[in-house]
């Protein structure tokens, strides 16, 4: 079986199922966090690669385990395994829900939330690959990233190189520190990185939060024991 990985739900789900899966991970992350057993890192060529793969693999069934903002990939692997004939099952996690006292604003993607932020001095955790996408904004920007960002970026910027999982109390004093007034991040869901959610809460902070993509015309499941059990029972029927 191939993951789709590079999420804390793929590692478990590797873990879960010992000598019986390849993870491949898509090799952004300078260091990434690795799951048990067999890793490839790197992309598939597109669609034609990834079919290709899938057959000269073996391969009898496939959990797209990626972010949920990772739509190209889940699209390449929606079409390929249909191609290929191997079932695909979509693993992801339940998004985040506002609760009382939050003050947050949905927008449809990065550049809707760039184009009118209710703040001048912005703590941005949508990634390093969209700091550029603000690169035009006059505010202050705390951009968090696992890696350093590349250019274009803002010109008042102060990069963080960190990776979750953070405490509430952590985000809370770095949000005083940097004197931020509006949070933009994605709704990306799970407990890894959702304090600042909660830190943004307690200092009544706004925040931005983009939607995530359509979901994917395959079945899904929210959990890593769906999706083991779905791998127990034949794969959806393979």
């Amino acid at each position: 079986m191939l993951i789709l990985g590079g999420t804390g739900e793929a590692r478990r789900l590797a873990a879960r199922l010992p000598g019986e899966v390849v993870s491949s991970l898509a090799g952004r992350v300078a260091a990434p966090r690795l799951p048990e057993g067999e890793v490839r890192v790197g992309g598939f060529g597109g669609v034609d690669g990834l079919v290709e793969w899938l057959r000269a693999n073996g391969i009898t069934a496939v959990v797209d385990a990626t972010h949920p903002f990772a739509a190209t990939m889940t699209a390449h692997a929606v079409e390929a395994t249909a191609r290929a004939g191997v079932p695909l099952l979509v693993l992801r996690r339940p998004g985040w829900t506002a609760g009382p006292g939050d003050d947050w604003r949905w927008v449809g993607s990065l550049e809707e939330a760039a184009a009118d932020l209710p703040g001048e001095r912005v703590f941005l955790t949508t990634g390093r690959q969209d700091v550029g996408v603000f690169a035009g904004c006059g505010q202050f920007f705390l951009a968090r990233s696992v890696d350093p960002p590349e250019p274009p970026m803002p010109q008042r910027i102060h990069v963080l190189l960190d990776r979750g999982p953070f405490t509430v109390d952590g985000e809370v004093a770095l949000m005083r520190e940097h004197a931020i007034d509006v949070l933009v991040t994605k709704d990306s869901g799970g407990g890894q990185t959702s304090a600042k959610l909660a830190a943004a809460r307690l200092l009544g902070v706004p925040v931005v939060v983009v939607r995530r993509p359509p979901p994917p015309a395959a079945p899904t499941v929210d959990s890593v024991d769906a999706a083991v059990e779905w791998v127990r029972r034949g794969s959806g029927g393979a």
